[in-house]
């Protein structure tokens, strides 16, 4: 094959790898991808640290945890509740206060248009003998097609000029929902207690060993009823006492 041969871009064939190379690039579309044993977890590691546990604690639903990591995860979304919870409160008595002073204005514009037009009120004596004035009667007043709305150059000076400082529009605040006060677990979000946790005792392989030693072993634990070695392919259970 000649070195020009070897410099395939201008192909008729729109090859698999080019396929599969636009489709990642682009985002779009179904991708399959194949994950490496650097991508999956031991079973004896945390979800939350990716290491392994030294006190396991394991959920209903099988999600394994180290007893420090989801203490303390427990212990921020409490805070974080409380947070959002203030944040809520606050925002729920200023929008109370904002009402209370819409209403006490409308209040004041009532009382103030009511006295208004109590002081435009004159008594003037009834003269039968003076003409009444035609206004607004004679026909050249009715226009045909005529309306009460406001014409092209009013819609004009209606519409806001976004570019006077004056007239910019203004972003309001962003409504804030009710959080929720029940802790939810990080892997499977369902209500998570510290009730629910079950401690974990897993048996080693070797009782001999430390612990330091036996986190650089590939296999480190053991069936506690057939003594057969644990691993990501073996399903395990954990006995709850009752």
């Amino acid at each position: 094959m000649t070195r020009h041969g070897k410099n395939c871009t201008a192909g008729a064939v729109y090859t698999y790898h080019e396929k599969k190379k636009d489709t990642a690039a682009s985002g779009y579309g179904t991708q399959n991808i194949r994950l490496s044993r650097d991508a999956v977890k031991d079973f004896d590691c945390c979800c939350l640290s990716l290491q392994p546990c030294h006190d396991p604690v394991v959920t209903p639903d099988g999600y394994l945890y180290e007893r420090e990591a989801i203490l303390e995860y427990i212990l921020h979304q409490k805070k974080e509740i409380a947070r959002q919870m203030k944040a809520y409160e606050k925002q729920r008595g200023a929008r109370r206060e904002e009402q209370k002073e819409l209403q006490r204005a409308a209040a004041q514009d009532q009382v103030r248009g009511f006295l208004e037009k109590e002081a435009a009120i004159v008594s003037r004596p009834l003269n039968p003998f003076t003409p009444k004035a035609a206004s607004g009667n004679s026909p050249d007043d009715a226009r045909p097609g005529s309306s009460a709305g406001p014409t092209g150059k009013d819609k004009d000076k209606a519409l806001p000029s976004f570019w006077i400082p004056s007239l910019t529009p203004e972003a309001k605040a962003t409504k804030l929902e009710k959080p929720s006060r029940t802790v939810t677990c990080p892997m499977s979000g369902k209500p998570l207690r510290m009730s629910d946790l079950t401690p974990v005792r897993f048996t080693p392989l070797d009782s001999s060993v430390d612990r330091v030693g036996l986190i650089t072993r590939s296999e480190r634990y053991v069936c506690a009823v057939t003594r057969d070695s644990l691993s990501n392919a073996t399903p395990c259970a954990v006995l709850r006492p009752s």
